[in-house]
């Protein structure tokens, strides 16, 4: 039996706001509760409401920019710039740039929505 998993066909998950999110690893790819990769792309002028989540979320920008409002300060990331945000923090992510970002994140425990606590837009 083989020791590694090459995923060639990752989850793609369904989102009305543009946004590209490719589930290499988790919940959604492989029932894996434990961590979730997943490859993103946000596009110019994206973002999302504040959430809470109950996971650790490491996130390293490939290309283009990312805005993270992170218990009210705001911090930009750039190509090459990574970031962990600890469970229990609150946090909205957005790209108010002109061009898209394309990202990985890695959620430890793996993303789920019954556990993202994301708060309702007003």
């Amino acid at each position: 039996m083989k020791k590694y998993t090459i995923q060639k066909t990752p989850f793609v998950v369904p989102t009305t706001d543009g946004k590209i999110i490719k589930e290499h690893f988790g919940n959604a790819t492989d029932k894996n509760s434990k961590v979730s990769i997943a490859h993103m792309i946000a596009p110019a002028g994206w973002s999302e409401p504040f959430q809470t989540p109950k996971f650790d979320e490491y996130t390293y920008i490939i290309s283009g920019k990312k805005q993270f409002i992170i218990d009210g300060e705001t911090v930009v990331l750039e190509a090459g710039q990574s970031i962990k945000i600890e469970k229990h923090t609150r946090v909205q992510y957005s790209n108010p740039f002109t061009d898209e970002c394309v990202y990985l994140a890695v959620c430890l425990p793996a993303f789920s929505i019954d556990l993202v606590n994301r708060e309702e837009e007003l």
